[in-house]
């Protein structure tokens, strides 16, 4: 199966290309508004891989939340690239990625996610054995109560050190670890083999916040 895998709803943009058990990845940090780099990052993996896009059998995606732009720019490639060779897709949250990823490289089952939302708020979800469950925005006061074992991960971290700390009784944080598509691979690959389907339905975005301009308003 050959599986685009592509991610850009955080500050940092990835692709990545499975085919035949070979993963051909790009990543770009540190660059302002990187999602406006994937369509180059898609083309430099079919490049080095000798894949075109019209033998892709799957595309994966995260689908927020995060950076607005960033969450508009993967829809719409994803989008456009799906319907043009009508191959089929499946999405999953930013928060479920990152939560996957930070538990393959802790070798942690218990993930606390926080990603910072501005306007003093989070986006939070709890990443448990495998499951993601809890997911919302809210104010970092108000985030779940959990117990000691929690790992915490995601840029909410950082901005609200003391207050997620206090609220949730999460000891220990590292944020040294960000979304990538390369674990969209593997997810995908769960979740197919758990009974998920591939669908052609237009892929739609999660904001979690519903009303970002009155509430900047206020």
């Amino acid at each position: 199966m050959n599986i685009l895998a592509i991610d850009t709803c955080t500050e940092v943009a990835s692709v990545t290309l499975y085919s035949s058990g070979v993963r051909t990845s790009r990543v770009l940090t540190n660059i302002e508004k990187s999602s406006g780099h994937i369509l180059k990052l898609c083309d430099e993996v079919f490049h080095e891989s000798g894949k075109q896009l019209k033998e892709v059998d799957l595309i994966v995606y995260s689908k927020g939340p995060g950076a607005f732009t960033g969450v508009r720019m993967c829809i719409g490639v994803v989008q456009g690239l799906s319907l043009s060779c009508s191959i089929p897709t499946i999405g999953f949250s930013t928060l479920e990625l990152l939560g996957f990823r930070a538990s393959k490289i802790l070798k942690a089952e218990k993930i606390a996610i926080a990603l910072d939302a501005r306007m003093e708020e989070v986006y939070w979800a709890v990443y448990d054995h495998g499951v993601i469950s809890k997911m919302k925005i809210c104010s970092p006061e108000d985030v779940d109560y959990l117990d000691v074992d929690f790992v915490g991960v995601g840029t909410g971290w950082g901005v609200h050190h003391d207050k997620l700390h206090i609220a949730s009784n999460v000891k220990l944080t590292d944020l040294t670890i960000y979304p990538e598509a390369c674990e969209l691979v593997d997810l995908s690959l769960k979740a197919i083999e758990l009974g998920q389907n591939p669908t052609f339905e237009l892929p739609q975005p999660i904001y979690l916040r519903n009303n970002v301009a009155q509430k900047s308003l206020k």
